[in-house]
């Protein structure tokens, strides 16, 4: 593929943007200035891959003429070296490919991960709880900061409900395949009979936005505070500070008891709000311009069974891709790259087709 116009247009971008950057003015507007810094550091990558693709390219075409070459020892080396550089430019042409793709104004987005028990009970509420713990880990090993919003514990020790807030870099891009139905296979604990029960867990992945993002006007709203419930200590006991916001016209409601002050969870709740609405707004313009949006790998269906956790056999299986792996504990201690790194790959070439098509 002749990709010489693209890369002309990210080149000429670029110094623009280069241009652009080195007005102080620009920093008197903070939102812009991220803006065109992140858009700024993606064209940089972009054009760097581009003159890696080329530079392998000229290699291997000094190789093959220095192995054909009558210097048997510099066609030897030229000959030790060429799989190596044949192997590694499909790699960089691909992702090349994916960077030359039009960016998701989302994908440079924090997240907010809403993780609810679904069908199995005390076993999915304790599910939800090892993928509370398998999302803080991701972000851990991946050096982003996990913030936990508020939950509903659940009397086992597990979770009804509970919510994590993910910020650094290119968090939305990474956890958006997440969203979806994650099913659960193994033999519960009360279990006496040996017999392997099946769970769900609904995990939703949402775009964090910003005030700018969702007009929220203070009539839509109708906001209740209580008195926290669950095992809190002292403290929750002994002063209602759990927030529910209530939105009027969409019937949205967002709870959040786990801080420690009323305006603490009510802060925590209309961040949730926001993104809950602002996710909503993204699906819907997406939907009216892919009537084949649901179908793709990124698109967040909720109601999809997305992937199955086989404990019995130590297996994980994402139904999306047709991916299955045999290191499950791997994946529960947060390395879930090479699912991430799969989705990608067959998002890239969904795109790809539409691109062309």
């Amino acid at each position: 593929m002749d990709y010489q116009s693209l890369i002309a247009q990210r080149q000429r971008r670029y110094l623009d943007l280069s241009e652009q950057l080195g007005d102080p003015a620009l920093f008197a507007d903070a939102r812009r200035a991220g803006d065109l810094m992140r858009e700024h550091r993606r064209l940089r990558e972009t054009l760097d891959l581009w003159k890696s693709c080329q530079e392998t390219r000229a290699r291997i075409g000094e190789n093959e003429e220095l192995a054909a070459s009558g210097d048997a020892e510099l066609a030897a080396l030229a000959e030790e070296e060429l799989p190596t550089l044949r192997s590694s430019l499909p790699v960089l042409e691909e992702k090349l490919q994916y960077a030359l793709l039009p960016a998701d104004p989302n994908e440079d987005r924090d997240a907010i991960i809403e993780i609810r028990a679904g069908a199995g009970g005390d076993e999915a509420s304790l599910f939800a709880a090892e993928l509370l713990r398998m999302y803080t880990r991701h972000a851990e090993l991946r050096g982003w900061k996990a913030e936990h919003l508020g939950s509903s514990p659940s009397e086992v020790g597990g979770f009804k409900e509970v919510a994590l807030r993910i910020s650094g870099e290119q968090v939305f891009r990474f956890l958006k395949y997440e969203s979806g139905v994650h099913r659960v296979q193994r033999v519960p604990a009360t279990e006496t009979q040996g017999r392997i029960h099946t769970s769900t867990v609904t995990v939703a992945v949402l775009p964090e936005a910003e005030e700018i993002d969702v007009q929220i006007r203070p009539e839509e709203l109708r906001i209740e505070v209580c008195r926290a419930g669950g095992a809190g200590g002292q403290h929750v006991n002994r002063t209602e500070s759990a927030v529910q916001v209530f939105h009027l016209p969409t019937g949205i409601m967002v709870r959040c008891e786990d801080g420690r002050s009323q305006i603490q969870n009510k802060e925590r709740a209309l961040q949730i709000l926001r993104s809950r609405l602002y996710e909503a707004k993204v699906r819907e313009e997406q939907e009216k311009y892919s009537a084949n949006r649901r179908a793709l790998i990124g698109s967040g269906d909720r109601s999809e069974k997305i992937r199955t956790y086989n404990f019995p056999q130590s297996r994980v299986t994402d139904h999306r891709i047709g991916l299955t792996t045999h290191n499950l504990e791997g994946i529960l201690n947060g390395d879930i790259s090479e699912l991430t790194q799969g989705l990608q790959k067959a998002e890239m070439a969904e795109r790809l087709a539409a691109a062309g098509s």
